[in-house]
C-alpha cells in the first residue's frame, strides 16, 4: 500500500512539473507599446527596416555642429535616461554630440523577438543612418551594453570611428584557458553561478527562473546590495538621490522582464557566433581607438577575463583602476577620461593592478 501510495505522489508530482516546465518555456507576450488602452510612448522614435521602432534621446551640441558623433549603448536593467556621466564643459570643448537609445525590449523601444548580437549591432547601425549620422560614429557600450559594443566591433567595423567598452559584461562560456574562467566564475556568489547557468544551459526556463519566489535567485539580476562593492553603493546613492524623480526605474521592463532582462542574459551567456578575443584591429592604421575600461574590484564583472581579452588583443588600450568597482565610469572626471580618449586618442592607462594573493 505504502508502495502504491507513494508511486502515485511520485506521478503527480512529476505530472506538475511537467506542467510548470511546459508553461515556463512558453515566453509571456511582450506589452504592446503605443496601443489603445496599452503602454504610453513618451520617447521620439526611428522605424527600422523590420518595422519595430527605437527611442531616442539627443544631447550634447547640436548634431549639425558636432565634430564627433558618440552613441552611448546603456546596460541591464536601464535606459537611454541612465544618460553618461560626461561634463557639459567637455562636451562643448570637443563639439561633442550625444545619442543614447533604449535597447529593443526596453523603455519605448518595440521588443524584437529575433534578437541577437548581430541584431544588437544593426540596430546601432540603422539608427544612425536613421538620423543621418555619417558614414562612421563612436560607440560606448557600458556594462551589459559591452556585449552590444563587441558585436558593433564583429559585424560593422566599417562604421565605427571608435569604441569604449565600460566594465563591459562578460560571457565565462567564451573560449577562455581553464584557469581564467576557473578563477573568475569561482568569485561570483553561489546564486549568480545558478542563475548564469540557466541562461547558457537552459536558456527557455531563465524567465521563470528569475520571477519565481521558491529559490533565491541573483543577487546581480537583482541589483543587491552585496553585488556591490561600498564605494559602489556610496557612488550610487548619490546618484539615486539626485535622479531621484527624474527618473523611472519601472521603465526599463515596461515591456515584461522576458523582452529585456531574459534576453540580455541569454544573449550574453549564450553561445556567440565569433570570439572575441580572436578580432582583428578594426584601426590596423591607427585612425581610431578601442579601450576595456575595468574596475579592479568590480564584484558583477570579473577583471580576470578583462585581462585576458586585453593580453589577447593587443591593439586594444586596457585601462584597469585599482580602488574601483562597477560603478567606475561614475567616479569624479572618470567619464571625461573615456571620452576625451576615445574621440581624441589621448590620454594614458593608469597604473594597473597586480594579481592579488588569492585573487
Amino acid at each position: 500500500m505504502k508502495m502504491v501510495t507513494l508511486s502515485k505522489v511520485t506521478l503527480v508530482f512529476a505530472v506538475a512539473l511537467l506542467g510548470w516546465a511546459y508553461q515556463a518555456t512558453r515566453p509571456p507576450p511582450p506589452a504592446i507599446l503605443g496601443a489603445s488602452g496599452g503602454l504610453p510612448i513618451t520617447s521620439p522614435r526611428v522605424r527600422l527596416k523590420d518595422g519595430r521602432h527605437l527611442a531616442y534621446m539627443e544631447a550634447g551640441v547640436h548634431k549639425e555642429n558636432a565634430r564627433y558623433k558618440v552613441i552611448f549603448v546603456h546596460g541591464f536593467a536601464s535606459t537611454k535616461e541612465r544618460g553618461f556621466p560626461v561634463s557639459q564643459e567637455l562636451v562643448e570643448e570637443l563639439g561633442i554630440y550625444m545619442l543614447f537609445f533604449d535597447r529593443a525590449g526596453y523603455g519605448d523601444s518595440d521588443a524584437n523577438p529575433k534578437r541577437c548580437l548581430k541584431s544588437d549591432a544593426t540596430d546601432v547601425e540603422e539608427l544612425a543612418d536613421a538620423l543621418q549620422l555619417g558614414d562612421k560614429f563612436y560607440v560606448v557600450g557600458c556594462s551589459m551594453g559591452g556585449y552590444v559594443a563587441w558585436s558593433c566591433l564583429h559585424y560593422i567595423p566599417h562604421r565605427l570611428a571608435g569604441v569604449s567598452l565600460v566594465v563591459p559584461a562578460v560571457n565565462y562560456w567564451w573560449p577562455l584557458p581553464d584557469d581564467v574562467r576557473r578563477s573568475a566564475y569561482g568569485k561570483l556568489d553561489a546564486r549568480d553561478r545558478r542563475t548564469f547557468w540557466i541562461a547558457h544551459h537552459a536558456p527557455p526556463l531563465l524567465c521563470a527562473w528569475l520571477t519565481q519566489t521558491w529559490f533565491p535567485t541573483s543577487p546581480i539580476v537583482r541589483g543587491e546590495r552585496g553585488a556591490f562593492t561600498a564605494k559602489d553603493w556610496e557612488i550610487l546613492t548619490e546618484l539615486w538621490k539626485r535622479e531621484s524623480g527624474q527618473l523611472d526605474r519601472a521603465k526599463a521592463t515596461r515591456q515584461g522582464t522576458y523582452e529585456s532582462l531574459c534576453r540580455d542574459a541569454t544573449i550574453l551567456f549564450g553561445s556567440w557566433e565569433f570570439d572575441p578575443t580572436e578580432m582583428r584591429d578594426p584601426f590596423p592604421d591607427g585612425e581610431g581607438v578601442v579601450s576595456i575600461w575595468q574596475g579592479y574590484e568590480d564584484r558583477i564583472v570579473q577583471v580576470e577575463i578583462q585581462r585576458h581579452a586585453a593580453r589577447r588583443l593587443p591593439w586594444v588600450r586596457y585601462h584597469e583602476h585599482p580602488e574601483a568597482g562597477h560603478a567606475l565610469p561614475d567616479m569624479d572626471g572618470v567619464g571625461d577620461e573615456i571620452v576625451r580618449e576615445l574621440v581624441l586618442g589621448v590620454g594614458e592607462a593608469p597604473p594597473q593592478s597586480e594579481p592579488r594573493r588569492g585573487s
